[in-house]
């Protein structure tokens, strides 16, 4: 049956007694998806064009009702919302192991105008953790606008919180939230309702990044030339274009770096060149934490094999 959908009843027309509606969660997060342009777009991937992704991504409309999809006005872009960045993740980690290479935008809010204010949603978060982790958790819920609901003590070292939290704030915050609690913690949360927007930053970067400045392959000499400038996200060997993400800058302003440089050979000694060299170990990033470190100027380029990111205007 073609023009049915999930939550509506089937049944004999004798008796078209239907069943009440289903209430379907609306979407509160979205993203730009675009067709993959960086230097390295049509290497790694099996389905690259604007018209086998969006075929793809109005096929998921079939299954996911809590999705949706808009065109905009270039071909190869679309907006797609969805019911958080776990929902949205799943759909881009599928689409990557399935052959599909793309760019995502950072994820950001949808907000509405409600009475002439504009609106954002609001997160209605539930928080399971041992009582040692309470104060770290609401320290770093407070730092992100959310509201103490109530706190309930089970008794056996469990402390349940319950929180609402702008959509925003929680843009970025698992990651987090596994690191203060070590694993322990476990978060639900639900849309509550529009409330009039936050004043103030809500969650976010506050680090700037690491550019590269060279097209090639990365080196350890240059890797380590770098590294106490910030984290480094790539390991020696590495192909990378100009304008690629490749660390994290220890101040808030963005760095050009150039980390593919080869040491000169010369026939000059060092009196301590039988030292070794250590290098530190760099951080590479799941699609999660990629997405969740993106900033405005940014896009997460996603393919089958890799998952880079870049600044936009490269």
């Amino acid at each position: 049956m073609e023009d049915i959908n999930v939550g509506e009843t089937v049944c004999p027309t004798e008796h078209p007694d239907a069943l009440p509606i289903l209430r379907i969660d609306e979407p509160t997060l979205q993203m730009t998806f675009l067709v993959n342009n960086s230097p390295f777009a049509g290497r790694e991937g099996k389905f690259v064009t604007a018209r086998k992704i969006e075929e793809r991504l109005r096929n998921q409309l079939q299954t996911d009702v809590s999705l949706r999809v808009e065109n905009t006005d270039s071909p190869d872009v679309w907006v797609v919302s969805g019911r958080g960045e776990l929902h949205l993740s799943i759909l881009i980690e599928n689409m990557r192991r399935e052959g599909y290479e793309l760019q995502v935008s950072k994820p950001e809010v949808i907000v509405r105008l409600i009475d002439g204010v504009r609106c954002e949603p609001v997160e209605r978060v539930q928080i399971d953790v041992p009582e040692e982790h309470t104060g770290s958790i609401m320290e770093s819920m407070g730092a992100r606008k959310g509201e103490l609901l109530d706190m309930i003590n089970s008794g056996s070292g469990q402390v349940r919180l319950l929180f609402t939290v702008p959509a925003r704030g929680l843009i970025g915050y698992s990651t987090e939230f596994l690191t203060i609690t070590r694993g322990y913690g476990i978060m639900n949360h639900s849309f509550d309702s529009y409330q009039p927007m936050a004043q103030g930053q809500v969650g976010g970067r506050r680090q700037g990044v690491l550019v590269s400045m060279e097209s090639g392959k990365t080196t350890q000499y240059g890797i380590m030339q770098v590294e106490d400038r910030g984290v480094i996200f790539v390991e020696p060997g590495t192909d990378i274009y100009e304008g690629m993400i490749v660390g994290e800058h220890n101040r808030d302003s963005d760095l050009t770096v150039n980390i593919v440089k080869a040491k000169q050979m010369t026939n000059m000694r060092s009196a301590n060149k039988d030292q070794t060299s250590s290098m530190k170990k760099p951080r590479i990033m799941s699609l999660e934490e990629a997405l969740e470190y993106l900033n405005d100027d940014e896009y997460c380029e996603v393919t089958p094999d890799s998952i880079r990111l870049r600044k936009k205007n490269t």
